[in-house]
């Protein structure tokens, strides 16, 4: 049962001390915890995958730790358990080791001050495969990197030259909702409209600002992925809204690479399918 397994978890604090972390090259912290079992992630995977970040990203994440750890939880998801040991609700736990109970309960990652820092604990047994883990790794890296540098203003400008060409799909649902609403249209007209001009109307500063900075972190995300591995843009695609025209993803992409130039020993591609 759960309560039976409350007893194990660890704090944040806990968590963190157990971690010794380590300096990759490019100057980002990170650390594991317990038996991560995900097939081809060795330790050397790890470093590899910790060291795609470059050096111009990590340099602005000095104040971030990202541990990878089997499963990271909410006291607020243990349904039914003891909390009595953790008085706080909502409060962070890591759990050392997997189980299907807790696993049912655990979230992708979860975020604690801890000596000054703000550690990620990335909960590796929810994932799959090096795919899964390494976008949400990597996700998770450029929405801490947006949050706290902001979008490049060059970037931005390319991003909305892009939306008044009226370039079909978006990276994200997020992305696609908030350039609707910069617009001041619903996402169904957005979509209806997009082989045609773009919707006019007043600018909608705020949601704009929110727009620049979903793009900015998926692009972002997208292009360290492409960086640590091979892999099909359509394997991104979800049903909720349409994806980004392969082209300006390309566009954007590319403006990516300028501004964060790949790490030596890292190549960044971009390769089209031959049709037919």
């Amino acid at each position: 049962m759960v309560e039976a397994l409350i007893t194990d978890l660890l704090t944040p604090e806990e968590a963190a001390q157990q971690a010794q972390a380590t300096t990759a090259p490019n100057g980002l912290q990170y650390a594991t915890l317990g038996r991560l079992d995900l097939p081809s992630l060795t330790a050397d995977e790890i470093a590899r995958l910790v060291g795609t970040v470059p050096t111009g990203l990590s340099n602005g994440l000095s104040t971030f730790r990202y541990v990878f750890v089997p499963l990271a939880l909410s006291g607020a998801r243990l349904e039914g358990g003891d909390t009595a040991a953790f008085p706080l609700v909502d409060r962070t736990l890591i759990a050392p080791a997997y189980s299907p109970a807790l696993a049912d309960r655990a979230i992708c990652h979860r975020n604690a001050q801890v000596d000054g820092k703000e550690v990620v604990f990335l909960s590796s047994r929810l994932h799959s495969d090096r795919f899964a883990l390494a976008f949400e790794f990597f996700i998770n890296i450029a929405h801490n990197f947006t949050d706290t540098i902001g979008v490049p203003p060059s970037f931005g400008e390319l991003l909305w030259q892009q939306v008044i060409a009226n370039v079909r799909g978006e990276t994200s649902i997020d992305a696609w909702e908030d350039r609707a609403g910069a617009l001041g249209v619903s996402v169904a007209e957005l979509d209806a409209r997009a082989r045609g001009s773009a919707p006019r109307g007043t600018v909608d500063e705020k949601a704009r600002t929110s727009y620049y900075a979903a793009a900015f972190a998926d692009t972002l995300a997208i292009y360290l992925l492409s960086v640590f591995m091979d892999f099909d843009y359509s394997d991104l695609r979800e049903r909720e809204y349409p994806l980004l025209a392969a082209p300006a993803l390309a566009e954007r992409l590319r403006a990516i690479s300028k501004l964060f130039p790949p790490n030596d020993g890292y190549l960044f591609q971009i390769l089209y399918r031959r049709r037919g």
